[in-house]
């Protein structure tokens, strides 16, 4: 029924011939399963891990049925005078043959890595593959007279199925890194010639085989048939067809997702960045970017770990720690003003960075303190060496608003594990830059165990302190601020005090300087915050109404959200926000003025009144000042102590009386101990005073009782309008 193509025809061999139908139906299938295939490779090597190896498995389960449907269907188009048959174990066993191939191919298509040494592996290990496909199931074609085959032809088909795999191969790197409409055309073309390369390779092992005349099939009763041509046409082509189907709703799915994700990782972006600024905010500091004690502190925990890890394996690693402090540096501030020394600090920190190595760690950790961390140093003669190199950078000139300005530092040296254990290299290293101080400065000294005297100390104290609110040994007294005109009190200033169990009552001197030196001034600062707006809320259910203020740290300002967190202790005490008053030195307002406008601007916004503290002493520009949006100016209690006895010290008193008024600010007096001092400050119409004349300061529930007719020691006598001015 079939126009047949001949084959050949020997006197000794069976003609032969092809049905045109199905042989058409081969090079379909063949090129369908290309085309699949090739979707099929790329969806492997772009799942992840475990969704990538399922589609290897499906994968190649797919494009080996489609390669062997195809070489099935050509042997089936294959037509002898006698009826063939294909024994079923051995056409099963080539099935296995071209799953196996297949999976070599997609395994290797979906390499990260692939080069030429692959490429001819793979070709080898796949052709081979389809080859043994082919061979195989022509074996299953069992004959009374063995089929003979041409040797030449033979290898021919080998290199065909050789070359076509590494074509395939190939062809599967190249369309990966290719998108959009011409990714289906390079698809089209590429399947075509996947699909004409294996057809190739199959005709031409057909042509290889020569069937004895007179021969008989042994397996005619076997797997035979149009039925079965019919069968694993339609089904192969319904499995390739809905494989394909799939790939592209997994690649419609996967486009989707990848937008989806994009998305989502831009808006991570963008949160990553705030945090990477947050961070950096945290972890550095402000002014030379230099990483802070918190991030200095990390590092040396890192470091410290990784050498005792590589000290365990035999190699004798230690650290230096180099304490630098700069020599004479107030003096520079006080004399060219912050924004010069700050230039200084900031140069200092340039060259600091200088001298260090990659792998060392440079860091400010006080306004002219900085730390240095030495890794993997062989002995105390490599930090020498370093700390000779930064005294020698140091003592260069700084050029600061052109002039030459020279200073030196001091450093301390500690080397681990020789100067003491872990917890106390930092302590040992601040001994040590003290010790050199007291030798003169400019130079530097080794930690001895003598030093370590005071720093234990303070390392014991600083340890207390971090755990004195959570044990109740932090309060607030509050000091009074008595109305010159009225002569009543309108106010009180809360002061920290720590009771600590052992050694009593640590002056704040010591204690603040420690919390700010060891990183726990902002602790200690919000726990004031929020007892002090406590404080505000249990005096009002008593009937006593008056401003609190409050001093805020220059940590404090530097500190994100600090409005926010003082708005948030008023509301939850309910307390109105003009109850609270805070005070900021003149000094940390000019140390950073944009930080400082910044979160005075915010402080305002939220009803909180403002005041510049210790005025006189922190060579304020003017028109600066005049920016700030402040109700208050307090002078400074160095210029009310010589106002009895020193001439310039009125002057400047009554200057900065009139300046405030000018600027519509009032002006407290702190520090107020004589009735002379008292007398010539309300002589110079200042609104406020506040000292020990009036009284010390006193824990809340002694001023409470004040306020209820009850006289403290070591306080004024007040008359019955006052002690009334503190009540509704």
């Amino acid at each position: 029924m079939f126009a047949e193509l001949p084959l050949y025809t020997t006197s000794s061999y069976m003609p032969s011939s092809y049905n045109p139908l199905v042989v058409a139906a081969s090079i379909a299938i063949a090129v369908l399963a290309s085309f699949v295939t090739l979707d099929l490779a790329r969806r492997v090597r772009l799942a992840n891990r475990q969704i990538g190896r399922v589609w290897w498995i499906s994968g190649s389960m797919v494009m080996g049925t489609g390669i062997w449907a195809m070489h099935f269907l050509g042997m089936q188009a294959f037509q002898l005078p006698i009826t063939l048959g294909y024994e079923g174990l051995m056409t099963l066993a080539s099935w296995v043959a071209a799953v196996i191939a297949s999976g070599i191919a997609l395994g290797l298509a979906a390499m990260p890595n692939f080069r030429w040494p692959q490429l001819t592996l793979g070709a080898l290990t796949m052709g081979g593959g389809i080859c043994a496909m082919h061979y195989i199931g022509m074996h299953a074609i069992v004959m009374s007279v063995p089929i003979e085959w041409d040797p030449v032809l033979v290898l021919v088909s080998v290199l065909v199925a050789v070359l076509a795999s590494a074509t395939a191969l190939t062809l599967f790197r190249v369309l990966f890194h290719v998108r959009g409409k011409r990714l289906f055309a390079l698809q089209t073309l590429a399947s075509l010639i996947m699909g004409v390369a294996i057809c190739g390779m199959h005709y031409i092992g057909m042509s290889a085989a020569h069937f004895a005349q007179g021969a008989l099939c042994l397996s005619a009763d076997a797997l035979a048939g149009p039925e079965l041509t019919t069968v694993i046409l339609i089904t192969t082509a319904m499995l390739l067809i809905s494989t394909l189907f799939t790939t592209l709703l997994d690649a419609r799915l996967q486009s989707t997702a990848f937008q989806l994700n994009q998305s989502l990782q831009e808006s991570n972006a963008r949160l990553q960045n705030a945090n990477a600024e947050l961070q950096k905010r945290a972890f550095a500091d402000p002014l030379t970017n230099l990483p802070n004690r918190l991030l200095f502190e990390d590092r040396l925990l890192h470091a410290l770990l990784r050498m005792e890890r590589t000290n365990h394996l035999g190699v004798k690693e230690r650290l230096g720690i180099l304490f630098v402090d700069l020599d004479g540096f107030k003096p520079i501030n006080d004399s060219f003003g912050h924004a010069a020394g700050d230039q200084i600090l900031q140069s200092a920190a340039q060259r600091l960075n200088a001298q260090a190595r990659n792998s060392d760690t440079v860091a400010r950790v006080g306004g002219d303190e900085f730390l240095v961390l030495l890794e993997d140093v062989q002995d105390i003669t490599a930090c020498i060496t370093m700390a000779n190199r930064i005294l020698k950078s140091l003592a260069e000139p700084f050029q600061v608003a052109g002039k030459e300005l020279q200073i030196t530092c001091s450093i301390g040296v500690v080397v681990h594990p020789d100067h003491g254990d872990r917890e106390h290299l930092i302590a040992n290293a601040d001994a040590a830059m003290y010790a050199a101080k007291r030798n003169g400065g400019n130079g530097y000294a080794v930690f001895e165990p003598h030093m370590g005297g005071d720093a234990a100390e303070q390392l014991e104290l600083q340890n207390d302190l971090r755990h004195a609110i959570q044990r109740g040994q932090i309060s607030l007294h509050y000091q009074p601020k008595i109305d010159a005109e009225l002569g009543q009190i309108i106010g009180a200033e809360a002061l920290l005090r720590w009771n600590h169990p052992t050694r009593g009552m640590v002056s704040p001197e010591v204690f603040i300087a420690l919390a700010e030196r060891f990183g726990i001034i902002n602790a200690l600062g919000n726990w004031v915050i929020q007892e002090a707006c406590r404080q505000l809320a249990q005096w009002k259910q008593t009937g006593l109404n008056m401003r609190v203020a409050i001093n805020l740290s220059v940590h404090q300002l530097r500190e994100s959200g600090l409005a926010e967190r003082i708005a948030q202790a008023l509301e939850h005490q309910g307390v109105d926000a003009s109850m609270l008053l805070c005070e900021i030195t003149e000094s940390v307002a000019m140390e950073d003025t944009q930080a400082t406008q910044r979160t005075f601007e915010e402080l305002r916004r939220i009803g909180v009144y403002l005041s510049i503290d210790d005025f006189g002493t922190g060579y304020s520009s003017l028109n600066y000042l005049r920016q700030l949006p402040a109700q208050q100016l307090k002078i400074d209690r160095s210029f009310i102590r010589d106002l009895e006895t020193q001439g310039d010290a009125r002057a400047v008193v009554d200057a900065v009386v009139r300046l405030a008024h000018a600027l519509g600010l009032r002006v407290v007096a702190e520090g107020v101990e004589t009735a002379g001092q008292r007398d010539i400050l309300l002589a110079m119409h200042c609104d406020e005073l506040q000292g020990y004349l009036y009284a010390k300061p006193m824990p809340a529930e002694t001023l409470l009782a004040w306020a209820q007719g009850q006289k403290p020691d070591g306080a004024a006598d007040f008359s019955d309008s006052v002690m009334g001015s503190l009540t509704c």
